[in-house]
């Protein structure tokens, strides 16, 4: 009785649906609940009509009058952690009301959980792109390296990398990268997982509906000890996912994926990025990471808009870490300004640990104010980008 006196809700609830063309999105008009019981954080928002985690669209009148700003990044983006009124586009339109009246900024924000670049150049396609924006800002997390390559992705979703839910590339006969559309049918192509047991199968379902199993299974307390979080994470990516090693000997088979087992054992998604030397499928990431971003270059370019990258703090450092060198490197040779949120929150003398919640990197709402106060910086020193 006292859990559910006090939380609000037992889990999280995101419906989705596919777009052609699009791939995994949100389905629109339609609450969303967030629950987070290691932090105590429960949020209620709701998606808007194009089915993401943001207030509706300005009209294309106010945009075109305005400084209007596209945000397109993946769940730092989505932020279904906290309210709508708490994100960081929104608290960069406040406070550029009071200190940049003058530039009449707007933003949107355009963002889907476990997406990379190359996934949501559609969103740019079918969304952003209508409102013209005067800038258009690409919100980069560590983990876009790897959702930048079909196998990799693969890997950490369980998916197929031939028959992917968004946007995805492939190699033609030449080996040039191509971009090729999401696939309506990837769920009957999923990777193989294991038969679940019985008990697996009940805990499963009550914690679904209990509130006391949801808080013992929160705090890692489970009721019998070979159940292990169970599909809670069979489903997200994560590197203690027992399952990694099985499924990349089935990908490194495919025609796509032959480099994936080469100079590194699946573990730690994220560790072979802080090689000196990358193993030759994370080699393979980057140079697709650079294509995603030139695809967004291109796009830039041709509609008159200016293309700017904001790095999330927490896994992406400085110069000297090496995925923000490699970073800064393909934006650097592209004339693509970096806005380092950790720069920002290192030389103000804050501790970027506190732009998270305590067992999700994610940003909370220090987080996300420490982001919208360093892109307000970054637009005091680059005022022409409205003109």
């Amino acid at each position: 009785m006292y859990l559910r006196l006090a939380n609000p809700f037992i889990s999280t609830s995101i419906p989705v649906k596919f777009v052609n063309g699009v791939g995994l999105i949100r389905e629109p008009n339609v609450e969303v609940r967030y629950a987070n019981w290691d932090d105590d954080n429960f949020v209620v928002s709701h998606t808007n009509s194009h089915g993401f985690l943001d207030r509706d669209p300005i009209s294309l009148e106010r945009a075109a009058a305005t400084c209007h700003i596209a945000f397109i990044g993946d769940s730092f983006v989505e932020a279904r952690e906290v309210s709508i009124a708490d994100k960081f586009h929104v608290r960069l339109e406040d406070m550029a009301a009071r200190e940049l009246p003058h530039l009449d900024i707007t933003t949107q924000a355009y963002g889907i959980r476990g997406t990379g670049q190359i996934n949501q150049i559609p969103f740019y396609d079918e969304y952003a792109r209508h409102q013209n924006p005067k800038l258009v800002a690409l919100v980069f997390f560590i983990n876009d390296f790897l959702d930048n390559s079909p196998a990799l992705q693969s890997l950490a979703f369980g998916l197929d990398p031939d028959r992917m839910p968004y946007m995805s590339v492939q190699r033609d006969a030449r080996g040039d990268i191509k971009l090729r559309p999401p696939d309506s049918e990837f769920r009957q192509f999923r990777l193989p997982r294991p038969q679940k047991r019985w008990y697996e199968r009940a805990w499963e379902r009550l914690i679904e509906v209990s509130y006391l199993a949801k808080w013992l299974d929160t705090k890692g307390i489970r009721v019998d000890g070979s159940v292990d979080r169970l599909s809670r994470e069979i489903d997200a990516p994560t590197d203690s996912n027992p399952l990694l090693a099985a499924w990349a000997n089935i990908i490194a088979e495919r025609p796509c994926c032959t480099l994936l087992l080469s100079g590194w054992q699946p573990g730690d998604l994220t560790a072979p990025l802080l090689m000196e030397r990358l193993p030759p499928v994370f080699e393979e990431a980057l140079e697709y990471t650079a294509f995603g971003i030139d695809q967004f270059k291109r796009r830039a370019d041709r509609d008159g808009s200016e293309l700017v990258i904001l790095s999330a703090s927490d896994k992406m450092g400085t110069r000297g870490d090496p995925q923000f060198d490699r970073l800064s490197a393909i934006a650097e040779s592209r004339g693509i300004p970096v806005i380092s949120q950790y720069d920002y929150i290192v030389n103000y003398g804050y501790d970027y640990k506190d732009a998270g919640w305590s067992f999700n990197s994610h940003w909370n709402m220090t987080g996300h104010q420490w982001a919208a106060e360093a892109v307000l910086e970054w637009l005091k020193e680059n005022q022409e980008v409205c003109d």
